[in-house]
């Protein structure tokens, strides 16, 4: 059935196909629905009337009364403007406008008193204001005691369509619509939540008696959003659970054991035990598993993945664990290689740079069984990469790889395969709860024994030689150092050091014989960066001067400085994550800053922020709040998610309220058979399609 929200635009009386077609091009304003959910981003109060002497220039409105003096359109050149004084026996103020000049000249009355309402700005050393709305005082009592200011652009303004159009539309589509508009959450839950109705909340968040009655209803409109947006990633998640059978790995055998008692290289930790056994449990559920796991960097994710695929061994089951990067999977390989010894599994490395005849023979023993672990990069999703029987996968760093990319995986087994994505990024909760709703989430929350918190600093060019000096000590005590720039090469149109230009003048304060250096970036061969990167990991390098490409997957535990130049260009998560490669040793770690002097106030925070925090955590939220949540629903994911009312990063008590209503009401109805949850069903089912969403 049809909403009469649904109604195209241009049937709103006052607006029309050329109107409606800016409106759609300029808001993105297409039906009645859209205009509605257009909300004011602030109210006007007419109640509080300033004076013409106390106008605070860093104010962004003002509402004068006073009276209008004579009216004169002023012209300078080719260009024109219609000037007036408003006085209020505290001073005079001008009025100015550029735009339908004789239209106002001729309704502006000189000598009669108005309510006069804009933004004070400074023009030749005297205070005016452009485009002012203008209410004449016997009207304006009878008017509504809140104005709703709406977001426009240039082009809707010379339309009509400024914040006083929109306004005009809004009363116009309130009044044809009323008693039309239907409620779009069961009554239940909206008695439940203290909600008001939908129609009454329309018109209280665009035209409030008071600014309890507009925050109700906006809070209504943030709930309702977050609401949906919840209850998607659930029901997404209990359907999955219901209908997708998974392999049973009953049994935790010989080869988990025998890693145990002989090969773990040193404790767990209590936060990884216990992720450890809820994965145990998922995976003898028979369900698929869709799990993530948020770890700081170090905390040991990849010894509870190992440990886990051990337990897909051991029911029959071949693994694989797809990592970003070359360099990473070379590590992961080794590592693995090393842990397994003795075991008796065959673990093999699949990368775009193995060698034709090798690939061949690893791809023939998959497909026969003979590979129990397969590690590698986004190779493993080539179509002609078969497992004979692929039961559990792990994909590492999982922001860095397309929500498509990673599906290909899930596709390599006729029952979905068990699926833990992990990440050293950790994601604000209420984050998590948005994007990863329909996943289950483990955290480990605790770093292994003896860490030593990292000492963060920031340092200008200012300070340069002082940190040199800083960096030989640690050099002379034996440690190693990372230097990581930008580029690769200079651009004219950046001033950022580049990696080379920095390599030389590393070079020069590190001269050899007494300094060994490397140098590693992406555009090396695989075979040239993996000898620079032996040179450091063997320690034969003191420094090794890099880009970004060692931010995940080197770890050398006696590196203990990491040394980041033009810092200010980097994300919080990308310092966290380089910051992470240093401190994995028993000595104490350094991560120095390198900015320039002067920082925009994002740069500022961002440094602050990890000078101040080592908490992944902290961090996130800072980075969320910064930069925001990025776009869930889609493939996008970075930006702005596309949520109309609510904030992540302000409106966590709404997005919990909206998440335990929706976990309620499929706790006693997981598939929304009841008649009462007959809307949400309805509405759910309507808006299915390819939901990238259900894909971790």
């Amino acid at each position: 059935m049809t909403s009469v929200l649904d109604t195209k635009i241009e049937f709103l009386k006052g607006v029309g196909p050329s109107r409606a077609n800016l409106l759609r091009k300029e808001l993105g304003i297409a039906i009645y629905g859209d205009l509605l959910n257009h909300m004011p981003f602030r109210y006007a109060d007419r109640s509080k009337v300033g004076t013409i002497r106390d106008i605070d220039l860093e104010s962004n409105y003002v509402v004068l009364k006073g009276r209008l003096g004579v009216c004169n359109i002023v012209t300078s050149g080719r260009n024109a403007r219609l000037s007036a004084y408003l006085g209020d026996g505290t001073g005079t103020i001008e009025l100015v406008w550029f735009k339908g000049l004789k239209w106002l000249k001729d309704s502006l009355k000189p000598g009669q008193e108005y309510l006069v309402m804009g933004r004070p700005t400074l023009f030749n050393n005297h205070i005016n204001i452009a485009h002012p709305e203008m209410e004449p005082l016997q009207y304006a009592g009878s008017q509504r005691p809140y104005i709703p200011v709406y977001s426009t652009t240039e082009r809707l303004r010379t339309s009509g369509l400024g914040p006083k159009g929109i306004a005009h539309l809004m009363e116009t589509l309130l009044e044809s619509v009323r008693g039309k508009i239907e409620e779009s959450l069961p009554t239940e839950l909206t008695n439940q939540m203290q909600l008001p109705p939908r129609e009454a909340a329309y018109r209280a968040v665009h035209f409030p008696t008071d600014m309890s009655e507009a925050n109700n209803a906006m809070r209504r409109f943030k709930f309702e959003e977050l609401f949906w947006l919840q209850l998607r990633g659930l029901y997404n998640k209990a359907m999955r659970q219901m209908a997708s059978r998974g392999n049973l790995f009953g049994t935790v055998g010989g080869l988990f054991n025998q890693f145990y008692r002989e090969k773990l290289p040193f404790e767990l930790t209590s936060a990884q035990k216990r992720v450890i056994k809820e994965i145990r449990e998922d995976m003898r559920s028979g369900h698929q598993m869709n799990r993530l796991l948020q770890g700081d960097v170090g905390s040991g994710k990849t010894m509870v993945a190992l440990m886990t695929m051990l337990i897909a061994c051991d029911n029959g089951f071949q693994c694989c664990l797809m990592a970003p990067t070359e360099i990473l999977a070379k590590q992961h390989y080794d590592n693995i290689c090393r842990q397994t010894d003795g075991l008796g599994l065959r673990v093999e490395l699949l990368t775009g740079s193995v060698g034709v005849a090798r690939k061949r023979k690893i791809k023939e023993a998959l497909e026969t069984g003979e590979v129990n672990i397969l590690i590698g990069t986004h190779a493993l999703i080539e179509p002609d990469v078969k497992f004979k029987r692929l039961g559990y996968v792990v994909v590492d760093e999982q922001h860095r790889f397309g929500v498509e990319q990673r599906s290909m995986l899930w596709r390599k087994s006729d029952i979905p395969p068990h699926v833990l994505v992990m990440t050293a990024t950790p994601i604000p909760r209420t984050l998590s709860m948005t994007v990863y709703g329909d996943l289950d989430c483990s955290i480990i929350d605790e770093l292994p024994p003896g860490r030593k918190p990292i000492k963060t600093v920031h340092k200008t060019d200012a300070a340069r030689l002082a940190v040199f000096d800083f960096l030989r000590s640690q050099i002379a005590e034996g440690r190693q150092i990372y230097i990581v720039y930008p580029l690769i090469n200079e651009s004219e149109k950046s001033d950022l050091k580049d990696l080379m230009d920095g390599y030389e003048s590393i070079s020069r304060a590190f001269p050899m014989p007494h300094y060994q250096l490397s140098i590693v970036h992406g555009k090396m061969k695989a075979d040239v960066k993996e000898y620079e990167m032996e040179r450091f990991k063997k320690g034969i390098a003191n420094i090794m001067v890099s880009t970004t490409v060692i931010e995940v997957g080197v770890d050398v535990p006696n590196a203990t400085v990491m040394m980041i130049e033009n810092a200010e260009r980097f994300g919080l998560s990308q310092l966290h994550q380089l910051r992470g490669r240093v401190g994995r040793g028993g000595s104490q770690s350094y991560c120095i800053l390198m900015t320039k002097e002067e920082l925009s106030y994002a740069s500022k925070e961002r440094i602050a922020t990890m000078v101040k925090s080592n908490d992944g955590f902290v961090i996130a939220e800072a980075d969320l709040r910064l930069r925001g949540p990025g776009d869930i629903e889609g493939l996008q994911q970075s930006g702005a998610m596309q949520l109309h009312t609510a904030n992540l990063t302000t409106d966590g008590d709404i997005l919990r309220s909206a998440h335990q209503a929706a976990q309620e009401i499929l706790d006693s109805d997981p598939a929304l058979q009841h008649p009462s949850n007959k809307m949400l069903h309805d509405r759910i089912e309507n808006e299915a399609q390819i939901e990238w969403g259900k894909i971790s």
